[in-house]
């Protein structure tokens, strides 16, 4: 039994003696100059192509930036228009500059970009990663842009969110909220977009009604309000003040209403501010209004 054991044991130790050789053959067989001098030389070109790279991408957008400055000074450009093509510049260049960073990066490090690129069971795990959302969103936001459905500065509504539009994208549309909330919007998920600044917005002032007195007495009142507010408002006001006559509110009430068109996003005070100057106006004229029922909202 005694005989056994040595015996086994010098198998084992056979058998590690030789994997112990092997690994020093393999060890002694790496050129280890040439290992380091080859990492050293990659890591060097790297930083050296990393270092281009920024340098590129800054002269890149300070031109792209300096080239819009200089269209607003010498053609008649919108604003908007002019801001969201801007953006989408630098996003695309943005894009194409990672791109080409990452191409440069791997070949460096002697990763077969093209071969792997154009073989289709690389391109069915980019589609699997992603690539096929990535895709529609740039093609739904070049609709987007197309068409002019939008433009940075506009006020629009997109599903539930509604606010300014901040940026336009390949990828994602930026909506500014009027709370200060910003809603990063995949270009695939926009299906409606309810754009509140290619139009006039509709103020109108709804007036409770005093039946004891003479409609065409409260009109008279009303115009002189309109004629003391005309300037204030001047910029502001695109339409009107229309009087549109008394209206049925239901449950026995009459009110009188008063149509304005404005510039969006001035709907608001112009609503408030004249319905004030409005009751103001007929209290002091001897109108009894009845309790004040909330302005409509503008439509």
């Amino acid at each position: 039994m005694t005989h056994f054991f040595i015996a086994k044991e010098n198998v084992l130790d056979r058998q590690v003696s030789k994997q112990t050789n092997l690994l020093t053959r393999y060890l002694n067989s790496i050129d280890w100059d040439s290992l380091f001098s080859k990492v050293v030389t990659t890591t060097i070109l790297i930083i050296f192509i990393s270092f281009i790279f920024l340098i590129v991408n800054s002269i890149g957008k300070k031109i792209i930036d300096r080239s819009f400055n200089h269209a607003h000074k010498v053609t008649i450009m919108e604003q908007n228009k002019a801001e969201t093509i801007h953006t989408l510049l630098r996003n695309i260049f943005h894009y194409a500059m990672v791109f080409l960073y990452i191409y440069a990066v791997l070949s460096t490090l002697g990763v077969p970009v093209a071969t792997l690129v154009a073989g289709a069971s690389i391109f069915s795990v980019a589609i699997g990663l992603g690539a096929q959302g990535f895709i529609t969103d740039m093609i739904t936001g070049g609709f987007i842009l197309l068409e002019q459905q939008l433009s940075v500065g506009d006020e629009v509504k997109i599903g539930t969110v509604s606010g300014t539009v901040y940026a336009v994208g390949l990828r994602t549309t930026q909506v500014l909220d009027y709370d200060g909330t910003m809603h990063y919007i995949p270009n695939r998920n926009i299906t409606i977009v309810s754009n509140l600044s290619r139009s006039d917005m509709r103020a109108l002032v709804t007036i409770p009604l005093d039946t004891t007195q003479s409609i065409t007495d409260m009109e008279k009142v009303l115009e002189g309000v309109n004629a003391k507010l005309a300037k204030t408002f001047a910029k502001d006001i695109t339409q009107g003040p229309t009087l549109l006559g008394a209206v049925d509110a239901g449950n026995g009430r009459l009110t009188y209403q008063v149509l304005i068109y404005t510039k969006n996003g001035a709907q608001y005070n112009i609503q408030r501010t004249y319905l004030a100057h409005y009751l103001e106006a007929l209290q002091q004229a001897g109108f009894k209004i009845p309790a004040v029922a909330a302005p409509s909202a503008p439509k």
